[in-house]
């Protein structure tokens, strides 16, 4: 604080009257002011600089209190693996570039039945890829919390059994193929933080889609950034922010353009090429937002489609995982390769066992989709709705409708307080000692700066709530309904195949409804931005969603690659 502003303030002050009191609370007030926008002490000065300077951003939640993990160090995360990267070095990564780089797993499969490529190769060429990335200090994106050090080994293994003939894989198997997964879901060789310092040392056994990808010979790379708490944890703070993993950064626009959250390093990570795909979660955009945000395909399917066991919760009533890949073909066969029934997720029916979607056919004949009238404005949406027509599809107005959507947040918290404490006595590892969301909170306060630098509203909210079984439950009924009068009263009345939005614009409502929604790149904007078109149709009706997002796909061909990051 200035000298000159301390005394102005305090000037003739020898009692505490009510200028003193009144200057008293100036200097606290601009006091508090300053510490927003100052980095935390202790962080370096090139990262202080940085920091200071996201200050001026017009978006709030671009004005950064911290990008790099204070304990998890970024260049720490290959430090067991740089010997082989070392060996494998830039002559053989420049070489490999044109059979990997932006390539589909059907393509990726054709090369290594070919002999041009083997599994091995491909996952130490992402490994490659990363380090050169993420230990650029202008360049690094914060995608990732840990990478597996037994990732090249089980490579090898894969090589090995395709080789002898033990295994023949099909273009369309996840075999061999390296996938991240979000760090809120359970992959025995790591921990599972949700990016929370208070899980740092969380081991658990394998989510079950963990075993469906490694029972189908999935490659396990290592976990994904995240929002923190999948974003309930903070209020209007970074998307994309984690104690464990710092500020990720999305590579269209590094600190420019939101990554998108909350799993934000699953679709940083594959929009940057860093593995074949990724896995996310989503309870009301979580998938849908970072997806459309970083040019890639996210689909958020049906809850009850894929498994939610041994995934760190908000809501068991919402929650899902789904596939983000940089293709509809990529996304449709990491889906097959988690799907499969499990008796102890509730929210599955027996038909989830017999999930297999197709690639999809791709035409847009015939198709009756509805459309919002208030997203005309946005040129993207106009020209995609343009081009779908032009297609064959039969575009049909959706009547104007406001439902609100009261008390959500608070829906979101009381499911959370329920479903946490849950997880944590059942799926946490024994040296966890976090039991409750109040656990949480004290264990945070006691270095607030460090653990929780944007605060912890969501959580203080959540312990505040007090909620009965009851009102729980018709709380949901209400949201649920008012989702219903948007999505399913439309497409009844005007037998819609499918809702046709932006981005995550009307995540909540497909959420709610329980209906499955894909996004699929759709352009950029004027300042860079990526933007996703979302179809959302009937719960269970993936396939037809696939159907469609395919026509559309092959009809815009608009997922680019990062400049800076070819």
């Amino acid at each position: 604080m200035n000298f000159w502003l301390v005394n102005l303030l305090t000037y003739k002050c020898p009692y505490l009257g009510p200028p003193c009191l009144l200057g008293l609370l100036l200097l606290a007030w601009f006091g508090a002011a300053i510490a927003q926008t100052m980095p935390p002490s202790g962080m370096p000065e090139t990262e202080a600089a940085e920091v200071q300077a996201q200050a001026a951003h017009t978006n709030p939640r671009m004005r950064f209190r911290l990008l790099n993990s204070r304990f998890n160090p970024r260049l720490q995360l290959w430090r067991e693996l740089n010997a082989e990267l070392d060996q494998f070095g830039v002559l053989q990564y420049e070489a490999l570039k044109p059979l990997v780089l932006e390539q589909d797993i059907p393509t990726l499969q054709r090369s290594i039945s070919d002999g041009r490529l083997s599994y091995a190769q491909l996952t130490t060429f992402y490994l490659y890829r990363i380090r050169q990335f993420e230990s650029d200090n202008s360049r690094y994106l914060n995608a990732l919390i840990s990478i597996d050090p037994d990732a090249l080994r089980q490579a090898r293994l894969r090589d090995q059994l395709r080789s002898s003939g033990a295994v023949e894989p099909r273009e369309d198997s996840i075999f061999g193929m390296p996938i991240l997964l979000k760090d809120n879901i359970g992959f025995a060789s790591l921990p599972t933080t949700a990016g929370a310092l208070v899980l740092q040392d969380n081991q658990t056994d394998d989510a079950f889609i963990t075993q469906r990808l490694k029972a189908n010979g999935a490659v396990i790379l290592g976990k994904a950034n995240l929002s923190e708490w999948a974003y309930y944890f903070c209020d209007g703070c970074p998307l994309g922010y984690s104690a464990m993993g710092g500020q990720t950064l999305n590579p269209y626009g590094r600190k420019i353009i939101e990554s998108g959250g909350s799993s934000s390093g699953s679709a940083v990570a594959v929009a940057a090429n860093y593995a074949v795909a990724a896995v996310g979660t989503e309870t009301s955009g979580s998938i849908l937002s970072p997806a459309s945000m970083n040019s890639t395909v996210g689909l958020k399917p049906t809850t009850g489609l894929l498994s939610r066991s041994g995934i760190v919760p908000i809501s068991g009533t919402l929650d899902t995982p789904g596939p983000i890949a940089r293709s509809v073909t990529d996304a449709v066969i990491l889906l097959n390769a988690m799907a499969g029934y499990d008796q102890q997720d509730t929210a599955m029916p027996l038909l989830s066992a017999e999930v297999v979607l197709q690639s999809g056919n791709g035409s847009l004949t015939g198709r009756r989709l509805g459309y919002f009238a208030n997203l005309l404005d946005r040129p993207l949406y106009q020209a995609a709705l343009d081009g779908m027509r032009n297609a064959g599809a039969m575009l049909v107005e959706i009547p104007p409708t406001t439902p609100v959507l009261n008390n959500f947040s608070e829906f979101l918290g009381a499911e959370m307080k329920r479903d946490l404490p849950i997880y944590l006595a059942q799926s946490a590892n024994a040296s966890v000692f976090t039991l409750s969301v109040e656990d949480v909170q004290q264990f945070n306060l006691a270095n607030l700066e460090s653990r929780a630098p944007y605060g912890q509203g969501r959580f203080d909210a959540m312990q505040r709530l007090s909620m009965t079984v009851e009102e729980l439950a018709n709380l949901h009924g209400q949201l649920r309904s008012s989702a219903l009068q948007l999505l399913e009263v439309p497409v009844v009345s005007l037998q819609l195949d499918a809702v046709v939005s932006l981005n995550n614009v009307h995540a909540a409502f497909a959420a709610l409804a329980n209906y499955p929604a894909l996004t699929v790149p759709a352009g950029f904007t004027d300042d860079g931005t990526p933007v996703g078109l979302t179809f959302i149709a009937p719960a269970f009706s993936e396939q037809m969603l696939v159907d469609i997002a395919r026509g559309f796909e092959a009809l815009a061909r608009q997922r680019k690659i990062p400049t800076d990051y070819q």
